[in-house]
């Protein structure tokens, strides 16, 4: 990539959380090609196997990590494993995410709502306490949180979810004043409905989907290597004066009053 410095990230290295497919993985497969070293880290270790093996069949150089978020040792076994293949990590994103209920707030369990808000913002934080001291130790780095348009938008079925991606912008503002003086940037990616398997039943749900193909200004749904792109351009020098800010992925629809 020598032709592209400004999104050139040789010699740099990536943790990303939820990493074996999806978005997680686009980023992780994108990150590898434009010459990061990256850490795969999910639940699901084989998964995590099969991502590594297509970025080292490209000529990238990645390493896997089985790890559930919601364990915070697991987390910090993430991070210490991570050191040890990576020597470093100059770039953390924190993708992994969940939403285990789909309906009305009022209806919500209590222990539905404790595994959302641990899973999608706790998590975030005990990853970041973790890493970006040491990121700062090095001289500085690039913190990355995948949020959602559900972070800036009322819901009336994924309320829960809501409430968590709304908390870690939040939390993307309080890291990046805390830690803007040691050099680390801390911003957020907004995605709409993304063609994976973890908004399979937004996208095939033919009237939330027919919805946003007749009301978008684009007319679609978006891809994991659309949210990729903006990842690498925060990652990299392009992004190097960008710090607490959220950048929306949606196809227009939250701009169009369709969302």
């Amino acid at each position: 990539m020598d032709n592209n410095p400004l999104f050139d990230l040789k010699g740099k290295t990536a943790v990303i959380t939820g990493s074996s497919r999806g978005i997680g993985k686009a980023i992780a497969v994108r990150m590898a090609q434009y010459g990061a070293k990256v850490m795969i880290s999910s639940r699901k270790i084989d998964a995590c196997n099969e991502v590594v093996e297509e970025i080292k069949a490209l000529g990238g150089e990645a390493y896997a990590e089985e790890c559930n978020i919601s364990s915070k040792d697991a987390l910090q076994n993430l991070c210490d494993v991570s050191y040890e293949k990576l020597g470093k990590v100059d770039i953390l994103v924190l993708n992994a995410a969940s939403n285990p209920y789909y309906g009305p707030l009022a209806k919500i369990t209590d222990e539905a709502f404790d595994k959302v808000m641990n899973n999608n913002v706790k998590s975030n934080l005990w990853l970041s306490n973790m890493i970006i001291p040491k990121m700062a130790e090095a001289g500085g780095g690039k913190v990355i949180v995948i949020s959602s348009i559900a972070g800036i938008t009322g819901s009336d079925v994924l309320g829960a979810y809501s409430i968590s991606k709304t908390a870690d912008l939040g939390l993307v503002r309080s890291l990046a004043v805390e830690w803007g003086p040691q050099n680390i940037n801390v911003n957020a990616l907004l995605p709409g409905i993304i063609k994976t398997n973890f908004a399979k039943a937004l996208w095939e749900n033919p009237e939330i989907l027919g919805n946003v193909e007749k009301n978008a200004p684009l007319r679609r749904i978006g891809i994991p290597d659309e949210v990729a792109g903006a990842a690498i351009m925060l990652a990299s020098e392009s992004g190097g004066f960008i710090t607490g800010q959220t950048i929306v992925m949606d196809g227009g629809v939250t701009i169009s009053g369709t969302a």
